[in-house]
């Protein structure tokens, strides 16, 4: 399977994508640390810093757009490990897997620094690289 090139983009965009993740729940924590708060009450002992229930408003729009990178990111592997284990080929899947990454990345940079339309601009494509992926698994589907 790894010298299937629709795999070897599935797994770069897999990697790109979960680093997405990854960074945008270490940055919401970092937030958290230069803000003094902290949301447990043993991380408030430990580091001797505020409970607070509630998020300060920088880090709920970090953990907003980590929510909001979840919510296409989690579909999209899925779809994408579907196609691409039904045999679907790299002449759909480069380009699908390239504008939703690229989306992605653009949407989360966007969220962060609150820039409308850029935000909803980005999220539509990555919806409309979602619905792409959707019908070229329908497409390449055994016995359809």
């Amino acid at each position: 399977m790894a010298a299937n090139p629709a795999f070897l983009a599935y797994a770069l965009a897999t990697l790109v994508l979960v680093l997405d993740l990854l960074v945008l729940w270490v940055l919401s924590g970092a937030r958290r640390a230069r803000a003094g708060v902290a949301i447990n009450p043993e991380d408030g002992a430990r580091y001797n810093v505020p409970v607070c229930d509630m998020d300060p408003p920088a880090v709920a729009r970090y953990l907003r757009a980590h929510r909001n990178a979840e919510a296409t990111i989690y579909p999209f592997l899925l779809l994408g490990l579907v196609y691409v284990s039904a045999g679907g080929g790299s002449a759909l899947a480069v380009p699908i897997f390239s504008i939703f990454v690229v989306a992605r990345i653009a949407h989360s940079i966007v969220y962060l620094r609150g820039l409308q339309p850029w935000r909803t601009i980005t999220f539509a494509l990555s919806l409309l690289a979602i619905l792409a992926l959707m019908l070229a698994t329908l497409y390449v589907l055994p016995g359809r």
